[in-house]
């Protein structure tokens, strides 16, 4: 059966996307959808809404800087073509997927250079049909970070205006508490309501934390175009769930705790690394699990998630979470009381369908 876009689509006014976050960061509005009613608290609530023995799964990938200009250097060309790149995900070979405006000028074995930073340079190894590239880049590690911060620019959601580039505060602004391992494009934005008092609250409390990474990708803005939503290609993102992780995860359950989600992202790998039992594995690698309603939830009880998009697949997940009819009453409810949407927007806490 056909899944049609237009149940997820909802009006959405301009002066409810948030441009900059609230201060301090737990401090923003928190809707608590429960199964039988819509609850306004704020972040710094969360310790009385969860149980001693809960665990918290945190996601800990790091923001880089992936937004480039390249120039193409070729013996046959008379001039240097210019080329947008955006990073996407790092991949198990040791090169980049990156998306390329202009694709179409890039041919493999071509070389490119970048703005900003005279020794970093990238061949290009494969191309797709998409606009997407591989790259593989002449330095890696800390060298290769080193030329991201001199060349790159964070590549804000279009959705946060910033015409004149990013502001000085969004490097910080725009990275999470839990933020450890380079690799995101995108800050899995769940995470940017936590601060150090907060932390220390939900410790005091008995809830448990692990940290898993997704390394959250260029896909991650990518509209969804095809009206049956079940054809829609999600862009892969590569994730780890380390042993320790896993079996902290499935120690907490087993002693009859809830796994708590902090985020999209940290729903989608561990439900691609758990089994039909709800029990969670260590995985390395990449996901492209779509998440949709009908979906059978396997490691995941409650879900912390800010507000997203219309016709967007994290509206899907968290339609697939709580249910649609729920999640919309729950949107139009956050709209009308004034939340704040998307990246640096409020949050809610989702308790699953039925």
């Amino acid at each position: 059966m056909a899944l049609d876009i237009a149940a997820f689509d909802f009006a959405m006014r301009a002066d409810r996307i948030a441009q900059q976050p609230v201060r301090p960061r737990d401090s923003a509005r928190l809707l608590h959808v429960t199964r039988d009613d819509l609850a306004d608290r704020v972040v710094r609530d969360l310790p009385n809404l969860l149980r001693p023995g809960d665990v918290l799964v945190t996601n800990d990938t790091r923001v880089i800087p992936a937004q480039l200009t390249a120039r193409r250097l070729r013996a046959d060309a008379a001039a240097a073509a210019r080329i947008g790149i955006t990073l996407d995900r790092p991949r198990a070979d040791g090169a980049w997927h990156a998306l390329a405006r202009n694709a179409r000028r890039l041919h493999t074995g071509d070389v490119l250079r970048f703005d900003g930073a005279d020794d970093l340079a990238a061949t290009v190894t494969e191309r797709d049909p998409d606009g997407g590239v591989a790259l593989s880049f002449n330095c890696e590690g800390e060298a290769f970070a080193a030329a991201l911060r001199q060349a790159g620019a964070l590549a804000l959601p279009p959705y946060i205006a910033r015409p004149q580039g990013p502001l000085p505060e969004d490097a910080s602004d725009y990275q999470t508490v839990f933020a450890t391992r380079d690799g995101a494009v995108a800050a899995p934005t769940a995470g940017l309501h936590f601060t150090p008092a907060l932390l220390a609250a939900l410790e005091a409390r008995g809830v448990g934390r692990v940290a898993l990474t997704l390394h959250v990708g260029a896909g991650t803005f990518l509209p969804v175009r095809s009206d049956d939503i079940a054809r829609h290609r999600i862009h892969a993102e590569r994730g780890e769930i380390t042993p320790a992780a896993a079996a902290t995860i499935n120690a907490a359950r087993g002693a009859g705790g809830r796994v708590v989600a902090v985020g999209t992202t940290s729903v989608r790998l561990l439900e691609t690394a758990s089994d039909d039992a709800g029990g969670v594995h260590p995985f390395a690698g990449d996901t492209e699990l779509f998440i949709l309603p009908g979906y059978r939830f396997r490691a995941v009880d409650l879900l912390l998630t800010n507000f997203h998009l219309p016709r967007s697949t994290l509206f899907m997940l968290v339609c697939a979470f709580a249910g649609t009819a729920r999640m919309r009453a729950a949107y139009a409810h956050a709209i009308a009381a004034g939340y704040r949407f998307y990246s640096y927007g409020d949050a809610c806490l989702l308790d699953p369908a039925a």
